[in-house]
């Protein structure tokens, strides 16, 4: 609990907090929710994962996210390989006059054999696989899915990058779901499921610095209004 003195007076005002000086901060904006997966049209595939658009309700969360974030400080903006984060960035680059870049190494947790939508059916019908996934917390319960070790040294080198290359500025950095969480679990020392289930177009962040990564928020929605369904999946 941050505190200030003024010791003139005797008193000990508690104060917000501040980033240390040459922290990076990162604005984890989940991408407004994509298409819906239908058995018979498979979403396409980048690098071997899904890689659906956004759906029209995710266009109206990028533009919300635009109109929150229009009038922060934004050094600089962030998106994967996969469209719908670039998609979802548009709004917010072309009011900030920025050119959105890639960081490969935060794209979203890989299925395995349950790409191209289908994750999304085999959650819907409680499969048994699904069930053993979220009892045991890891995505390689899916035939072919990401282990855990390789999801963190992934994301964990990402970050290092962006903090290694805007040390003291904020980024606004459109990702994925599972990244999100899996981010978050690694900050505050968590499960590894325990802040899974960011809602499409929300802003969680942590502040990063050569000692710590500090959570400062999750899944703030805030600016999606009253309209925003929380019906959404948790990944993809």
């Amino acid at each position: 609990m941050a505190t200030t003195s003024d010791q003139a007076s005797g008193e000990y005002r508690q104060i917000r907090f501040q980033p240390p000086p040459g922290a990076t901060e990162l604005l984890l904006i989940r991408h407004g929710e994509s298409a819906p997966a239908r058995p018979e049209e498979p979403f396409p595939f980048v690098d071997g994962q899904g890689d659906p658009e956004l759906a029209p309700e995710g266009r109206d969360h990028a533009e919300r996210i635009a109109e929150r974030l229009a009038s922060e400080r934004i050094d600089a903006i962030y998106v994967t390989t996969l469209r719908r984060t670039a998609q979802t960035a548009e709004p917010l680059a072309r009011r900030l006059g920025l050119i959105p870049r890639v960081e490969a190494g935060l794209r979203e947790v890989h299925l395995g054999a349950w790409e191209g939508g289908l994750f999304r059916r085999k959650v819907a019908e409680n499969d048994p696989v699904a069930q053993r996934m979220w009892a045991e917390e890891r995505w390689d319960v899916i035939p072919g899915g990401e282990p855990t070790a390789r999801l963190t040294a992934r994301v964990r080198e990402a970050v290092g990058r962006l903090a290694a290359e805007h040390r003291g500025q904020r980024l606004a950095v459109f990702t994925h779901g599972g990244v999100i969480g899996h981010l978050l679990a690694l900050t505050s020392g968590s499960r590894p499921f325990a802040f899974l289930g960011a809602d499409n177009g929300s802003i969680s962040h942590i502040v990063v610095t050569e000692q710590s990564w500090i959570l400062r928020r999750f899944n703030d929605t805030a600016h999606l209004g009253p309209t925003f369904s929380e019906a959404g999946a948790a990944l993809t």
